[in-house]
């Protein structure tokens, strides 16, 4: 394949140092981003050879719209993938004590930062030949509880606005006036991994005594998002893909 240029959001976190990894590894060319420069920084040194470090403030419009123009002036034209695992977790005992704190916060992390990044560089991955734009979700998202209801409602609406843009990616491709067939015109795709949780190296060394059932190793969440690249877009355009045991 030839070499794309990668975006990896929420690349301070464990699952960010794994995929940014694998991207490189494949032949990647990865920028992974994170709102503290100390620790991107390291994150990125953590992932190796051929992932840049950035900051910027995901939930600010204007921050991201600046992220793109740095990028642009680092000699990049386009972006071929953002794979955005920006996320957080809160939880409470019922519906009576969902806290507007807690909504606030999982609103931001889960579902602002995924609107501005997604209209910023849609029409990077809209043009690219292999474009494509992934989310992380829940398996709670489809079976909401009563202590999860802020975190569920949040990841439901994030998948909602992923599902949005692969139809858009969808009814543009569809309609490209160079072929006859709408599979051969997909060429960017929008897909929603979903998990139980998440669970790596540091989190197994801590907690031996732990099984983690169902849980998805972030290696293997790491090994999915390459495979992205590798799988015919109109195949995977608006699926959600189970990550969990």
């Amino acid at each position: 394949m030839t070499p794309l240029t990668v975006l990896v959001t929420g690349g301070s976190s464990a699952s960010g140092v794994a995929a940014a990894r694998a991207l490189a590894a494949a032949g990647h060319r990865v920028f992974t981003v994170g709102s503290d420069d100390v620790r991107i920084k390291a994150a990125a040194l953590e992932a190796g050879d051929g992932v840049t470090p950035l900051v910027c403030d995901l939930a600010s419009l204007d921050a991201v719209r600046e992220l793109a123009e740095t990028i642009h002036l680092l000699g990049v034209q386009r972006i071929d993938g953002v794979i955005h695992l920006v996320g957080g977790w809160r939880s409470a005992t019922g519906i009576e004590d969902q806290s507007d704190d807690d909504w606030i916060s999982l609103e931001e992390g889960a579902i602002t930062t995924l609107r501005n990044v997604s209209r910023v560089f849609y029409r990077q991955l809209e043009e690219s030949p292999n474009g494509r734009f992934a989310m992380v979700s829940s398996t709670t998202a489809s079976a909401p509880t009563a202590a999860t209801a802020s975190y569920a409602a949040a990841k439901a609406a994030a998948e909602a606005w992923t599902l949005a843009v692969a139809d858009g990616f969808r009814q543009a491709q569809a309609e490209n006036p160079d072929t006859t067939e709408a599979a051969s015109a997909q060429h960017s795709a929008a897909v929603i991994f979903v998990v139980k949780s998440l669970v790596d190296a540091a989190m197994r060394r801590e907690h031996p005594e732990r099984r983690f059932p169902g849980y998805t190793d972030v290696e293997e969440l790491a090994a999915a998002v390459v495979e992205l690249f590798d799988k015919p877009a109109a195949t995977i355009n608006g699926q959600r893909i189970l990550l969990a045991k």
